[in-house]
């Protein structure tokens, strides 16, 4: 049985005491491919130290994240494109929007998330879309930009049942993570109604660990917790959420 993790930031400070042991750890879990998302400039080395170390672990994508858009988004964007060209990445992402930190740039953030896009259905790479307290004005870009080519994820998603709906028309993936073991989160409930093959799991490690593991460091040993949920939910075997899942994100991701 293998786990894919399809959104971890790995190079994140949190992991630097013992990035190699949770990567052990993982596999030992089951976790076997974990892709990395970019946030900037700044994370690009440390993600594709990464990549090297481990090529058939860490898959890397690359974009810039929307809670990091600031005056120096073209900039930041040049070089998103410049790394894109190189052919070594997996998709397109972190990228989206984000109205529940600071709206200081969310102009800025929507022009940015529609370049993005545009390169991704040009390169047909699939993206993986940050989008929250906006899942609606992100679904109305991309409706909006009638792209041919767009494949990818709502990383965690939390949005509600029509926004789901019209995710899955899209040909989009919804992206699980530890929310859906939350008491009283309502993501249970929404998925109860969700074919499998429409779903991807992911940790967003160092963040939103699931219970029991709550308030604390994320990591992607903990994705099966989260897989364990969702068999629960759709009352099947673990086996069939791994296999599903996992063929989702291999079929996606080319990997």
């Amino acid at each position: 049985m293998l786990l894919i993790d399809t959104h971890l930031h790995l190079y994140a400070e949190e992991f630097d005491e013992d990035r190699k042991q949770v990567i052990d750890d993982a596999l030992t879990a089951g976790i076997g491919q974990l892709l990395l998302p970019n946030i900037d400039s700044t994370t690009i080395e440390s993600m594709m130290s990464l990549a090297r170390q481990y090529p058939d672990v860490c898959f890397p994508m690359m974009g810039l994240h929307p809670c990091y858009v600031k005056e120096n988004y073209k900039k930041e964007l040049a070089i998103v494109e410049k790394k894109l060209l190189s052919g070594e990445f997996y998709g397109v992402g972190e990228i989206g929007m984000d109205k529940y930190w600071d709206l200081t740039f969310i102009k800025e953030q929507e022009d940015a998330l529609r370049i993005q896009l545009i390169l991704a259905d040009q390169l047909q790479l699939p993206v993986a879309l940050h989008t929250r307290n906006c899942t609606g004005d992100v679904l109305d870009i991309i409706d909006s930009l009638k792209l041919k080519n767009l494949t990818g994820i709502f990383h965690c998603f939390g949005g509600i049942q029509a926004e789901a709906k019209r995710v899955i028309d899209l040909g989009l993936y919804l992206g699980i993570g530890g929310v859906i073991t939350f008491k009283n989160g309502g993501l249970d409930q929404l998925l109860a109604d969700i074919e499998l093959r429409h779903i991807v799991l992911e940790t967003d490690g160092p963040y939103l660990a699931p219970m029991p593991f709550r308030g604390k460091r994320n990591q992607p040993a903990y994705l099966k917790h989260i897989a364990e949920k969702i068999s629960e939910i759709k009352k099947c075997s673990l086996k069939e959420v791994a296999d599903i899942t996992s063929a989702n994100a291999r079929n996606l991701f080319g990997i």
